[in-house]
């Protein structure tokens, strides 16, 4: 069990940490130094390396989860509450991540391919606001996740 808690664990920082970290650092950065076009490959190419690391992510952190959940805990039922609330915080996050990797995400990479800079800047905008809301559940899900036993 401590491999798969420290995969979950892990894989958990690298993918809200990824998110915060362009939303809170490089994006400000990207926006005061480089233009439109630039800032679109920029962002493009970041996340064509991010994106296939969260996929693992995504994929590893269920698959510890639910591990744990039932090979440990004999399922739901040997669960407390906080565990309910990370699973479910979880999947929306892992929903929303796949909307913006099908939506957004495919049309900034054809947006970005024919040079067509406000449409690639309209759904550069769209994956920023999702992800600042995936963030904020992120945060919320580690919230419940070190904090929840005690107070769920």
């Amino acid at each position: 069990m401590s491999i798969a808690i420290a995969l979950h664990v892990l894989l958990v920082v690298v993918w809200v940490g990824g998110m915060i970290f362009a939303w809170s650092f490089l994006r400000p950065a990207a926006v005061e130094v480089l233009e439109p076009p630039l800032r679109l490959k920029l962002w493009l190419a970041v996340f064509n390396r991010f994106f296939p690391i969260v996929w693992g992510a995504l994929l590893v952190i269920l698959a510890t989860g639910l591990w744990m959940m039932f090979g440990y805990y004999s399922g739901f039922s040997g669960v407390g509450m906080q565990v309910h609330i990370m699973l479910v915080l979880g999947l929306i996050m892992m929903v929303i991540f796949m909307h913006v990797y099908f939506g957004p995400y495919k049309k900034l990479q054809a947006a970005v391919a024919a040079e067509q800079w406000p449409v690639g800047g309209e759904n550069l905008a769209k994956i920023r606001r999702l992800v600042g809301i995936n963030s904020i559940i992120g945060g919320l899900t580690i919230v419940v996740a070190t904090l929840g036993k005690y107070f769920v």
